[in-house]
């Protein structure tokens, strides 16, 4: 009850303050490119029961559906270059405050996975990590996030499952607030992020 209050009045406090943010993010969407500033995709949330998150569109509307971002050929090609800056600074999961709200997601716990991923989907129910709701960020994010393997992943979401406590959530949402600030252990950072201008630079590049 005490983890759900904190969920529910952070949320609301960060959607009041940053909704100018939120709209000049959703217009740069629509501007730069045809489709919704809102992505909604099918993911599997607590008890294994399936919800619809909310993020910023970051790919070009043609993308392939139902497939993992990493999964994708040439995944650079389908993320737009306002995108790659929104996956860059996490800002992309910003509408999940929404989610929370809503009771489908808090601000922590395992990462919501996608319904393709049948294989990860069965590990972690054998361990158990379908107890606890999705989160915009977890443990694994704070201990290795995009270096991590599935399994890692788990055991990591495992641990956080059997420890919970309000005292370990506020201290995965500063670590998380610092490594999104030094962009550590984010593929597209290291893959993505020193190849073409940015939409914001090209925007307001002097001719």
């Amino acid at each position: 009850m005490t983890k759900r209050i904190f969920d529910i009045i952070l949320s609301i406090l960060l959607i009041i303050i940053l909704s100018p943010l939120l709209l000049v993010i959703a217009l740069i969407v629509r501007i730069e490119s045809n489709g919704p500033a809102i992505f909604k995709q099918k993911r599997t949330g607590q008890y294994g029961r399936d919800f619809i998150i909310y993020k910023f569109r970051t790919m070009y509307h043609h993308t392939p559906k139902n497939k993992a971002s990493r999964d994708l050929d040439n995944r650079e090609d389908y993320i737009t270059s306002f995108g790659n800056f929104l996956r860059v600074t996490s800002l992309d999961e910003l509408p999940q405050l929404f989610n929370i709200i809503k009771g489908e997601m808090s601000f922590v716990g395992p990462r919501p996975l996608i319904l393709a991923e049948k294989e990860f989907h069965q590990a972690r129910k054998n361990k158990g990590v379908y107890q606890a709701k999705p989160g915009v960020t977890g443990y694994a994010q704070i201990n290795g996030r995009d270096h991590c393997s599935f399994k890692e992943k788990i055991d990591l979401d495992k641990y956080y499952v059997e420890n919970q406590s309000l005292w370990l959530d506020l201290k995965i949402i500063i670590k998380t607030g610092i490594k999104v600030l030094k962009r550590e252990d984010i593929y597209e950072h290291q893959k993505a992020d020193d190849k073409a201008e940015t939409f914001l630079e090209k925007l307001f590049k002097s001719k």
